[in-house]
């Protein structure tokens, strides 16, 4: 402890409140955060018990100094601790590690709505259905709606400016729209009947339909008649395969299945979710147990269901293999408006869907463990090679450089940690102080940013995560910068650089370890090789990615700047108009004569400019 903190005068001057409790190291950094009933018994039960998990023993020896914030309730200092723990991701607690926002459907506000997938905050006038546990099934009950419903996908960017229907009108999964080939009317009541649908009311669209189907063949109406039979025997179809309650499909509550299981120093919650009765999709996820030697199964399930749904949208039923503290399903409670039901015991197909979520989880473990075996292996035989620990190896970053003929150079720096890649720790770097195609300049500056950076963070105080292997893609040259900037910072990082083979062959590449002296190749089916080739190849990509994105923006930006009478503001004004250049070739002289500061003669004047 330090000068100014004494522990025994912290701890007899703690309230007998509820609160949450922050741990902190020497360095300021927060290593765990809790709540607590009563502050002064439990924070004091850290430093008086000697019968901790091994984690928290571990924990407690590093804490420097705690901190408290006293809350009305039990449950208010719940929310506050999950808010923490996202915020800061401290060492000690238990994360899952993936734990950004879900994706959901969106029907749009327009007077035409647009069926999109989404992420991110929620939005009136929009309405959302979900979340689903990814991306895939968002886009499957797209599909869905589309073949039932033919409701429109398109940007508004499109659907404002064209006046042909596009080829989802031609294969029946649109209704036209933006050419006129339904009226609003009618469009808003397929909108009406997608939402029926989503809401889990399938049984009671199935009759509507049915009542509309007749009406249509007493008219001798029979092509509208058959387009009512298809959407019938569509909705059939996908009631028979995806509904969790077939006795009972016009049950429109949303449940999600919780599926605990804990095999061998191993943790999985596998989440089934049902929405609007209907299964949408299902995921498993692993805490991290790394600093548990003997993890508690219940103590992460309870922080799984802490971090999933608190400031997040929740269903009507939680059905779980684990109960719930009455706290934690208070606040959730709280948070949701109205009472959600816990359940713990399932009977009938509940029951039979439990089991198979369950033996879900059991599977994930199993393919977890091969997983993180075979990257642990990876991993030991990279240490190797390097004549290093393999405890001392963990995070690697590599650099790569693209460009199209010195046009738009953009580096990128890809992060391996954890046994695995790490896109959210990705960075680009835009290339300003090189020489167009001078990628030995442009290596310079990028690890010259990076590093340079980091060295005066640490020199200021800051804790910083050093890499512990720099790999660059490249050969001899490359290398050779690297270890001049080394050499400037003052840098003992081992260096690595991965040249391509003859004839750029995967299984060639020629590994340079520029501080040994040692250049050589490894063997095809190397672990390690395949490590670097895994890292090297995600680099490439996120490379080259990047500088398509910046040439294609400059290319737009400069085609439309040669067209005389184009300063930025017309130009930044086209492409909002029309949504990019795409958007603006497509648009006639009348669209864009329509623009702010765009005269007919303008308008004519780009028109051929760009035909």
């Amino acid at each position: 402890m330090s000068a100014t903190f004494d522990l025994n005068i912290f701890l007899k001057n703690l309230p007998n409140l509820p609160g949450v409790y922050r741990m902190l190291d020497k360095n300021g950094q927060v290593l765990y955060v809790g709540k607590a009933v009563n502050l002064k018994r439990r924070v004091s039960s850290y430093f008086q018990k000697n019968d901790h998990s091994p984690r928290i023993t571990l924990m407690v020896k590093q804490v420097h100094t705690v901190e408290t914030t006293v809350t009305r309730s039990e449950a208010e200092a719940l929310i506050l601790e999950n808010n923490l723990i996202k915020a800061l991701s401290p060492k000690y607690n238990i994360l899952f590690r993936d734990d950004k926002s879900y994706p959901y459907l969106m029907l749009s506000g327009h007077a035409f709505p647009q069926m999109a997938y989404y992420r991110g905050t929620l939005k009136k006038p929009n309405q959302y259905f979900g979340p689903y546990p990814n991306g895939y099934a968002v886009r499957d009950s797209i599909q869905v709606l589309q073949k039932v419903f033919r409701l429109r996908t398109c940007e508004d960017s499109v659907f404002e400016h064209r006046d042909r229907a596009c080829l989802l009108y031609q294969i029946r999964r649109c209704s036209g729209p933006c050419a006129g080939h339904i009226s609003q009317e009618d469009y808003q009541a397929s909108v009406r009947e997608a939402v029926t649908f989503l809401n889990g009311k399938t049984g009671e669209l199935t009759q509507v339909l049915h009542h509309k189907m007749q009406q249509a063949a007493e008219r001798l109406d029979f092509e509208e008649a058959a387009r009512y039979r298809d959407q019938i025997q569509a909705l059939g179809l996908v009631q028979s395969q995806q509904f969790i309650d077939s006795k009972n499909p016009n049950n429109p509550n949303d449940i999600d299945l919780l599926a605990l299981a804990a095999e061998s120093g191993s943790v999985c919650i596998h989440w089934v979710s049902i929405r609007g009765g209907r299964h949408v999709g299902d995921k498993s996820f692993f805490p991290d147990v790394r600093h548990d030697p003997e993890p508690n199964g219940q103590d992460y399930a309870e922080a799984f269901v802490a971090q999933h749904y608190l400031g997040k949208s929740k269903p009507d039923i939680i059905i779980s293999n684990f109960p719930l503290p009455e706290v934690l399903q208070t606040a959730l409670n709280q948070e949701h408006g109205k009472q959600i039901q816990f359940v713990t015991k399932t009977i009938g197909e509940r029951k039979v869907w439990m089991k198979m979520a369950e033996q879900n989880a059991r599977l994930a473990i199993a393919q977890h463990r091969l997983q993180h075996s075979s990257q642990q292996h990876r991993i030991e035989e990279l240490a190797r090679v390097l004549d290093m620990e393999a405890d001392s190896l963990q995070r690697l970053e590599c650099f790569d450089i693209s460009h199209t003929q010195g046009e738009a150079t953009v580096a990128s720096c890809v992060v391996y940690d954890e046994q695995n890649i790490q896109p959210s720790q990705y960075r680009r770097y835009n290339i300003t102080g090189a020489k167009a195609g001078d990628d030995y300049a442009a290596m310079r500056e990028v690890l010259t940013r990076r590093y340079g950076k980091m060295a005066e963070a640490q020199a200021n105080g800051e804790t910083v995560r050093w890499p512990d292997a720099v790999l660059i893609d490249g050969g001899k040259g490359q290398i050779g910068v690297a270890v001049e900037v080394w050499e400037e910072l003052g840098l003992t990082i081992p260096l690595v650089g991965i040249a391509k083979g003859p004839e750029r062959k995967a299984g060639m590449e020629e590994l340079i370890l520029p501080f040994s002296g040692r250049t050589f190749r490894l063997p095809p089916h190397s672990p390690a090789l395949h490590l670097l080739q895994t890292v090297r190849d995600e680099s490439h990509r996120f490379a080259i990615t990047g500088h398509r994105k910046k040439r294609d923006k400059a290319r737009i930006t400069s085609s439309l700047s040669d067209i005389p009478g184009i300063g930025s503001r017309r130009r930044q004004a086209l492409l909002t108009r029309f949504g990019g250049l795409r958007g603006v070739t497509a648009a006639s002289v009348e669209d864009l004569a329509q623009v702010e500061g765009i005269s007919r003669a303008l308008a004519e004047k780009i028109y051929d400019s760009l035909h």
